[in-house]
Formats: structure tokens, C-alpha cells, sequence
């Protein structure tokens, strides 16, 4: 009987709260626009197509979470996935080299910018904006003039990471290496340590400016598998420049909030694929309703404030960054 009582009076783990908190939002924000277009939205391949979408930007959340957590940000995702996705397809078509040449090209070419972005990061000693701000506008033009002026396109041949399972197989395996990146190697316990309380990591030995770079460089490399998935589920990627590319940050950048709210649960990314899911039903619920693209992005912006901030407690004393 004791047990019993035990079992009935025991509350819920850290662990699932979070979960209960993300599948109801799950199941609001399909309701809300099941109820309001019930005919064209919300059917079972519909959610299908939505989970589909959100697992492009769900990876490059999961390498972004890296940066972020450590109180790091990064304002060239765009130009890094557009720069990576251009390298690949030239390496694909142009020399040839098919499925390996669009896979090493991207992820070489994200790797690569990550790299950069922590160089100059810890180099230059200025806040990580400002120098990913600059050096996006230097990936678009590199991505501009690699492209020269043309739609790069994907041939039919090589989109197997557009549908499934070829897209599902990629994104389990890039969050599966950033699980265990986070939570099983020194990266992901510095990463942590560093985002804390930075003094406090330096007085325990650990290399501050080694494990930014580092942390740069993992967020660049999956953000070059990210830009395998969008290529091959958009087919085709067109350089742009004038910051322009910036229009990519947004999907990214919101489904790793969620890994950051929910991280008190101890589901970072968890919330992340979750989160990036809840971000697509949301969009696609406006599309359903024919709302145009301005009020979906007002609407949207407002929705994702609202669920960061009640997912999100900033305790008395806490400097808000």
C-alpha cells in the first residue's frame, strides 16, 4: 500500500513535463487549424509533408545549439547553407562526382565556414554577430560568384535526401552524432561549462577560445547537412546577395530557442525536433487559410514569443542576455 501511494503522489520528472508541455503544443497548434480549415489541412499526409519540412531546419538547430548555448550567436546561417548547397551541386554536376561529390562538398563547405566564423570570432575579439553579420555578406558573394549569376539545380537523379526515407535516414543520423556529441564528449560538458559561467571554465582549465571555435566548427558542419536536405528537397538554390540570405536564419535559429527553453527538462534536443515540427505545423496551418505571407509572419513571430516566454522562467537575479 505504501508503494502505492507512493507511485499515485509521485509528480512528474523533469523529462516529462517537457515532453507533456512539447506534445501539447503538438496537439493546440494542429487543432486551432484543423478547426479553422478542416477540409485542406491537417490529414495524415499532411502531417507527414509538415514532419518532412521540419527536419531540414531541425538539423542545423541541433548544430546551432552548440553555439547558442555557449551565449554565442551566428548570423550567416543563410549564407553558409546557400554557399554549401551551390559548392555541392558544382561538385555533383560540374565535375561529376554525383551523390559523394554533393554530400563532401557541403559539408566540407559548412565545416569550413564554421571554422572561419570561429577564427575570426576569437581573433578579432568582438561580439559574434557583428563578425558572422560581416562574413555572410563575403559567403554570398563567394556563393554569387561560384553559381555566376545561375539557378544552381539539383538533377532528379540526385534527390534522394528530398523524400523519404533518404531525408529521415540523414536528419536520424546527424541528430543521433549531435546527441552524443552533447552529452557524451568533452565538447558538449565544456560547451555547457562555457555557456554557464564562462570564468568559472577558464579557472578550471578549460580552453575557452579552443572550444568556441570547436563549437563553430560542429554547428557548420551540420548546417553543410542541412544544406543537403534543402537543396534536395527544393531541388534548386539561388544565390543571392545584399544579406538577402538572412531570410534562412529564422526557421533554424527559432527550433533551437526551444532547445534552449526546454533545456531545464533535459530534452534540448528533443525540443528541438519537436519544436521545429510545432513551427511547421504553424506555418502551414496559414498557408491552409489562405492568410497572406505578411500577417503569417506577424502571427507566427507573436505565437513563437508567446511559447518561448511561458516555456522559458528567468529566475530573480538572472542576467538577461
Amino acid at each position: 500500500m505504501a508503494n502505492s501511494n507512493t507511485i499515485k503522489t509521485r509528480g512528474l520528472s523533469g523529462g516529462e513535463k517537457g515532453y507533456a508541455i512539447l506534445i501539447g503544443l503538438v496537439i493546440a497548434s494542429w487543432l486551432i487549424f484543423k478547426i479553422l480549415t478542416p477540409n485542406n489541412f491537417g490529414s495524415f499526409s499532411n502531417i507527414l509533408s509538415y514532419f518532412q519540412a521540419s527536419l531540414i531546419a531541425t538539423v542545423g538547430a541541433c548544430g546551432f545549439y552548440f553555439v547558442m548555448v555557449t551565449g554565442m550567436f551566428d548570423f550567416s546561417i543563410g549564407a553558409n547553407i546557400m554557399l554549401s548547397a551551390i559548392v555541392g551541386c558544382v561538385f555533383a554536376n560540374r565535375f561529376g562526382l554525383g551523390y559523394f561529390g554533393l554530400i563532401f562538398g557541403c559539408v566540407l563547405t559548412g565545416t569550413i565556414v564554421g571554422l572561419l566564423n570561429g577564427f575570426f570570432y576569437v581573433k578579432l575579439r568582438i561580439p559574434s554577430m557583428i563578425v558572422t553579420t560581416g562574413l555572410a555578406l563575403i559567403y554570398e558573394s563567394i556563393a554569387n560568384y561560384m553559381a555566376g549569376g545561375i539557378e544552381q539545380t539539383l538533377p532528379s537523379d540526385l534527390r534522394m535526401f528530398g523524400t523519404m526515407p533518404g531525408d529521415i535516414i540523414l536528419a536520424i543520423v546527424a541528430c543521433f552524432i549531435a546527441y552524443i556529441l552533447l552529452n557524451y564528449t568533452k565538447l558538449g560538458t565544456y560547451t555547457y561549462a562555457i555557456g554557464s559561467n564562462e570564468f568559472v571554465a577558464k579557472n578550471m582549465g578549460i580552453n575557452v577560445n579552443n572550444y568556441k571555435r570547436l563549437a563553430f566548427l560542429t554547428s557548420g558542419a551540420f548546417f553543410g547537412i542541412m544544406a543537403i536536405l534543402t537543396i534536395s528537397y527544393g531541388s534548386s538554390m539561388v544565390a543571392v546577395t545584399g544579406m538577402a540570405s538572412m531570410s534562412r536564419n529564422f526557421v533554424p535559429t527559432m527550433g533551437c530557442f526551444f532547445g534552449m527553453a526546454f533545456r531545464k527538462y533535459g530534452i534540448p534536443l528533443q525540443a528541438i525536433i519537436i519544436g521545429e515540427f510545432v513551427i511547421n505545423v504553424i506555418f502551414f496551418g496559414f498557408i491552409a487559410l489562405g492568410a497572406p505571407t505578411a500577417i503569417q509572419d506577424v502571427i507566427t513571430g507573436f505565437a513563437l514569443l508567446i511559447i518561448i516566454t511561458l516555456t522559458t522562467k528567468v529566475r530573480k537575479g538572472d542576467i538577461v542576455k
